[in-house]
């Protein structure tokens, strides 16, 4: 008797390989719904664990620190960015991060390069003057405790390039610009006056401390 898998084109797809392809396609349903969050509760179904397997952080200089932190500047930011692609909806290709960045600026007074000429003191030392570099400003640094991402919003295109990439999400981008901003807002805020006002006071009671009634710091 003939059967259908000796007819010709009638061949079939053995069983087990039909199971396979079933497995396939459930496994990748399971990864969209889990990564879209299509169904509400889903990512609880199967239980994740947390294992830090860093190794021992390893210490690669230390610097002698010649400045005097004045002042420090608490700041925070919202950040909106936006990429659109040119020709697709954004629905297709496109993101939108809403993105909280909060952060310190620090104001600090250079005291490494100073020299007798930087520092006059009278015969019976009872008057002493200081002129000293204005105050800088360092780098903002951000709280990663305190900064978190509100919302966001990819296409699909988008969804299915984190499908397939490193680092799904990144955030450097609104990182860098909440940075870019805090920065300014720094310099803006007038803390590096503060700082100058700070280490004149912080001067003038240490020289005092030691004997000299009057005491002069200035800058520049």
């Amino acid at each position: 008797m003939e059967t259908s898998s000796d007819r010709t084109g009638g061949s079939r797809r053995p069983w087990w390989g039909r199971l396979a392809a079933a497995a396939v396609v459930v496994v990748v349903l399971i990864a969209l719904v889990a990564r879209f969050g299509l169904v509400p509760g889903f990512d609880g179904l199967f239980g994740e664990k947390t294992r830090d397997r860093s190794g021992p952080a390893l210490l690669k200089s230390i610097q002698d620190m010649d400045r005097y932190e004045a002042a420090v500047g608490n700041f925070q930011v919202v950040v909106d960015l936006e990429k659109d692609a040119a020709f697709l909806p954004d629905a297709i290709r496109g993101t939108r991060t809403l993105y909280v960045g909060a952060g310190t600026v620090g104001g600090y007074v250079d005291l490494g390069g100073l020299g007798e000429r930087n520092v006059s003191v009278n015969d019976d030392r009872t008057k002493a003057s200081l002129r000293l570099p204005h105050a800088v400003l360092g780098t903002a640094a951000l709280d990663p405790n305190r900064s978190y991402a509100v919302s966001k919003q990819r296409g699909l295109l988008d969804r299915i390039g984190d499908l397939f990439s490193d680092n799904p999400a990144g955030e450097q981008a609104v990182q860098k610009l909440a940075v870019q901003h805090i920065s300014e807002a720094a310099r803006d805020s007038g803390l590096a006056e503060r700082a100058e006002k700070n280490t004149t006071a912080m001067l003038e009671g240490l020289l005092r401390s030691l004997g000299f009634r009057e005491v002069t710091v200035s800058y520049g």
